[in-house]
């Protein structure tokens, strides 16, 4: 968009009426983000030929939202950690707050000194809220400092993410572009229309990939609705179209989605190779592993390789203790042949190589070859579940809730009473509130909507049954009684 498109649209609140601002400007969004202008390409002091590998880190960054207030209101479980300071790792509430902002003191220093640094960033809806309602302001001036200071924007990219870091695969298909555009509402909310309209590329929570084919194809139609060009996956949640490991890991690939109908869509998938997360980051090991590495041919372009990690940006000893000094390091001792990159600008730069989308290496959501091999042609609902139900006769660990870093936790086996209500609550609000046809800005909307998104955080099935189960029982019950107090629903 242009600088006087954007100028003309009004300044969004942050908070409206107590809730932070999640709806009600679909139409400017969309606007905004639906643009194919280049992002860093105009900046970049970057050239291919003079490298010959880079490599990208992303940091994710959440809290969830629990009602653990007075009379169980909605607060941060940042805030949780700092009233009660003795429970389990509570007391690094301190530390944690520190990490969500020093990527602002760092970005800054480093290029005061001439360095040529670069991260991605993946802020949960929950945590920017949860920052809004405990006053601090000081970590969100801080990180609008190198988002929206045009000094910085070239060293700096945000990622887009679910609002309420709902793992996709269990997600109801209704609700995946509703958290899509209500982190974009909020984001742009708080760092302007400008800083939206440079958000290109999404980190799905949990690094979770649906591999059902229709809840696939519905969550990379909501990406390509809502603007975004390419996602980050794990090596591990992908396959090739023969159903084999992929070949080309630090090449980027086109993620092929297919549903039940025959329809396929496609958007670029940059892949997260396998290790511990935190380690790999926290100790910047894809500098170290992106110099081991040369050119490599993409269709009749060579070009040069990126090594590509996300992990947790405050959690663990390793992120809060050592990765300011590692990140640091690598910067000061760079070989200038090694690069840093963020992914938009690593796919401009490949694009103006001539580079073409329809060259990537092809890839697919893991296990989707073995249901393909039983469905042949015949694209129905039923075909799908009955090559399914196959499957999983011949092979008990064949699953479709989808894939993710911690492949050793599933997000729901045990969690029924959780998924459940979950899945009762999305569909009163579908139901009652979103085919009422009201306007998306009314705040009786807007609650409605947070409790649906609160309730699918992944937080509330990732730590066994007990209080977080509790908590999910209570978000329901809270959003179901607002649900009939405003939208004059009956008792049945």
């Amino acid at each position: 968009m242009t600088s006087t498109q954007l100028i003309n649209l009004p300044q969004l609140p942050e908070i409206v009426d107590g809730l932070p601002n999640i709806s009600g400007w679909e139409t400017e969004v969309a606007s905004v983000v639906l643009h194919q202008e280049p992002i860093f390409l105009p900046t970049t002091n970057i050239r291919l030929e003079e490298i010959t590998a880079g490599f990208a880190i992303a940091l994710h960054m959440h809290q969830p939202i629990i009602p653990a207030g007075v009379n169980s209101a909605l607060m941060s479980n940042l805030q949780y950690m700092f009233e009660y300071p003795h429970e389990g790792d509570n007391h690094n509430a301190g530390p944690f707050s520190y990490c969500y902002s020093r990527m602002a003191d760092f970005i800054p220093e480093l290029v005061s000194q001439g360095y040529n640094p670069r991260v991605m960033l993946d802020y949960s809806g929950n945590l920017l809220w949860g920052l809004q309602q405990m006053g601090r302001g000081d970590i969100l001036e801080n990180l609008k400092r190198i988002t929206c200071d045009r000094t910085y924007q070239p060293y700096v990219e945000w990622l887009g993410t679910m609002w309420s870091h709902s793992v996709v695969p269990s997600t109801p298909i209704p609700d995946i572009k509703l958290h899509i555009q209500a982190w974009q509402h909020h984001f742009a909310a708080i760092f302007g229309w400008e800083a939206l309209a440079r958000v290109k590329g999404f980190s799905p929570p949990e690094m979770h990939l649906p591999n059902h084919p229709d809840t696939l194809y519905q969550f990379i139609k909501a990406l390509l609705e809502c603007g975004y060009r390419w996602l980050i996956v794990q090596e591990h949640t992908v396959e090739s179209l023969t159903g084999e490991a992929l070949q080309f890991q630090h090449l980027p690939h086109r993620l092929i989605a297919r549903n039940s109908a025959g329809e396929t869509l496609s958007i670029t998938a940059l892949i997260k190779t396998q290790g511990s997360d935190t380690k790999l980051v926290g100790q910047m090991q894809p500098y170290y592993e992106a110099k081991t590495l040369s050119w490599q041919k993409l269709g009749s372009v060579s070009i040069p390789p990126l090594v590509t990690q996300i992990a947790d940006g405050e959690n663990g000893g390793v992120m809060m203790n050592e990765f300011p000094s590692a990140f640091k390091k690598v910067w000061y001792e760079q070989d200038r042949r090694v690069v840093g990159l963020t992914g938009t600008e690593y796919l401009e730069l490949i694009q103006a190589a001539g580079c073409r989308f329809e060259d990537y290496p092809m890839c697919q959501a893991a296990g989707q070859y073995q249901i393909w091999q039983r469905v042949q042609d015949d694209f129905t609902p039923d075909a799908i579940a009955n090559a399914i139900t196959q499957i999983k006769q011949a092979n008990p660990n064949f699953h479709i809730d989808g894939a993710s870093w911690t492949n050793h936790i599933s997000w729901v086996a045990g969690y029924e009473n959780v998924l459940s209500p979950m899945n009762q609550l999305s569909a009163l609000f579908h139901e009652k509130v979103d085919s009422a046809n009201i306007d998306t800005k009314q705040s009786e909307y807007r609650q409605a909507l947070l409790y649906n998104l609160l309730l699918q955080t992944s937080c509330f099935r990732y730590w066994g049954q007990g209080v977080w189960t509790d908590y999910a029982q209570t978000i329901f019950d809270q959003g179901t009684a607002a649900i009939k107090t405003n939208f004059a629903v009956a008792d049945s």
